[in-house]
C-alpha cells in the first residue's frame, strides 16, 4: 500500500517506540478517541464512471486509512520485518468488529459555486459528471467508526473519514487524550496529538499553558509544533511511490499487504459494502467544498468528537450582523488604516488551524475569497460581500437570500 511509505506514517513506528512518553499513553487509559482523515478539494475530473465502480470507501478507506490504523494502533512487533510487522497487524485485524450501517455516514458532492478574486467559480456535482450513472448513489464521502475488542482499545472509537469535493485537501491522524482527575483544576481543552501527513508534514501536541499576566488562573492553549521544513531543512521527503519501488528493488515487504491481512480487511468491510449496495441507501448530498455534510458534526458527537469550524463557517454563522462585522473587520486590520494584511488574517486564521500559523498559501486563499473586486485589497465593503458570496457557497439555504447580511442590527 502507497501510502504507508508516506513520511509521516512511516514515522509512526519511530513516534510510538523510540519516545518512551507516548507508548505509556498509547491505550484506552489515556486516549478518548482517535480520527484518521483523508480530504480532497477536487472531484472527480471526468472519471466519475470509473470512481462509480468502487466508491470512496474501497478506493481510499479500506485499503489506504486502514494500514494508517494498523500501524497506530497494533501491538510492538519483536522485530520491524515484514513476517512480525505481519503478524501484529492480522492480531489486530482479527480483534476489529465487522461494520454496520449504524457506525456508518455517507455522503455525495453536488455541485455548488463561489466567488475568486470577484469572478464566479463553478464546480459541477457527482451527478452531474457525464461518466456517471444518472441517479448513482455512489458515496464521495464516507466515515466508519471501528471498534477494537482487545484489553488496549476496547471502548476507543476509531473515525475513519474520507471524501472529495472538500473545502481543502488534507490528510491527518488526530489522538484526543482523555481528561484526568486533576484536569478539572484547569479550564481548557483535551490534549491532542496531530500527526499532519499531507500538505505541510507536520507533527504537533495541543496542550494548555498558564497566559504570561498576573492573573494565575488563565490558561489557554498552546501548540507544540514540530514541521518538517523547518526540524528539516533542505531534506528530500521522498514521495511514497518512490519508496515502494526502493523497497521492492531492496527485497523489503514489510510496507506490503499480505494476503491474511486483506482477508481479515474485507471481512470488517464486505458486509457493510454489501448493506449499502442492497439498500440503495441515498447519500447526503453537500455542497462541493464545504468542510462536512450536514449531518456529520452529530454523527461525530455521538462518540465524543467535536469537529471544528472552518473560518468560512465562522465568518457566516458569527458575523451575522453589520455591528458584528464591523467589530470583527476591526480586529483584523492591525493596521487600523481600513485594509486588511496578510499579517492580520493569518492572526486571525490560526483559530482554525489548531492555533498554529497558517501557511502564505492558505491565507492567500482566504484574500481570494473574500477580495470582492479581485484587486488583492480587503476594505470593509470587500470584506462584507465577500461573507454575503460565502454564505452562498457554505450554508444552501442563504443561496436566495442574504438578508440576514443586509447590515441590519
Amino acid at each position: 500500500d502507497h501510502y504507508l511509505g508516506k513520511e509521516v506514517v512511516l514515522n509512526l513506528l519511530v513516534l510510538r517506540f523510540g519516545n518512551q512518553i507516548f507508548e505509556a499513553l498509547w491505550n484506552r487509559e489515556s486516549i478518548a478517541n482517535v480520527e484518521i482523515v483523508f480530504k480532497e478539494n477536487l472531484g472527480t475530473g471526468g472519471r466519475g464512471g470509473y470512481f462509480d465502480g468502487f466508491g470512496i470507501i474501497r478506493d481510499i478507506m479500506q485499503n489506504h486509512l486502514l494500514q494508517v490504523f494498523l500501524w497506530l494502533a497494533m501491538e510492538p512487533p519483536a522485530n520491524v520485518d515484514r513476517d512480525n510487522v505481519a503478524k501484529e497487524k492480522c492480531r489486530l485485524l482479527r480483534a476489529v468488529r465487522t461494520l454496520k450501517m449504524d457506525d456508518c455516514f455517507l455522503g455525495q458532492f453536488g455541485p455548488n459555486e463561489w466567488t475568486v478574486k470577484g469572478k464566479t467559480h463553478r464546480e459541477p456535482g457527482y451527478l452531474e459528471d457525464s461518466t456517471v450513472p444518472q441517479g448513482s448513489k455512489c458515496p464521495t464521502y464516507a466515515v466508519v467508526v471501528l471498534h477494537v475488542d482487545n484489553d488496549r482499545w476496547r471502548g476507543v472509537p476509531f473515525l475513519l473519514r474520507a471524501g472529495k469535493g472538500l473545502d481543502e485537501r488534507m490528510s491527518e491522524v488526530r489522538i484526543t487524550f482523555k481528561p484526568k482527575a486533576g484536569s478539572a483544576l484547569v479550564a481548557g481543552q483535551p490534549n491532542q496529538l496531530v500527526l499532519r501527513i499531507q500538505p505541510d508534514e507536520a507533527i504537533y501536541l495541543k496542550t494548555m499553558n498558564k497566559k504570561p499576566g498576573w492573573r494565575k488562573d488563565q490558561a489557554v492553549p498552546v501548540v507544540l509544533d514540530m514541521s518538517y521544513s523547518k526540524s528539516f531543512p533542505g531534506g528530500y521527503v521522498a514521495d511514497a511511490y518512490e519508496r515502494m519501488f526502493l523497497n521492492t528493488a531492496k527485497g523489503d515487504g514489510s510496507l506490503f499487504v499480505g494476503s491474511q491481512e486483506l482477508v481479515e480487511a474485507w471481512r470488517i468491510f464486505t458486509p457493510l459494502l454489501d448493506e449499502i449496495d442492497a439498500s440503495g441507501v441515498q447519500p447526503v448530498v453537500y455542497p462541493f467544498g464545504v468542510r462536512a455534510p450536514d449531518g456529520m458534526d452529530a454523527f461525530a458527537r455521538r462518540y465524543g468528537i467535536e469537529l471544528t469550524e472552518s473560518w468560512q463557517e465562522h465568518l457566516v454563522l458569527q458575523a451575522d450582523t453589520l455591528g458584528k462585522l464591523r467589530q470583527l473587520f476591526d480586529e483584523i486590520d492591525v493596521n487600523h488604516d481600513g485594509r486588511l494584511t496578510a499579517w492580520g488574517l493569518k492572526r486571525f486564521a490560526k483559530q482554525f488551524y489548531d492555533g498554529r500559523e497558517p501557511t502564505d498559501k492558505q491565507v492567500a486563499r482566504i484574500v481570494e475569497r473574500l477580495d470582492a473586486r479581485g484587486d488583492g485589497v480587503l476594505t470593509f465593503e470587500d470584506f462584507q460581500q465577500g461573507i454575503m458570496a460565502l454564505a452562498s457557497a457554505c450554508t444552501p439555504e442563504f443561496r436566495h437570500d442574504h438578508s440576514t447580511f443586509s447590515g441590519v442590527d
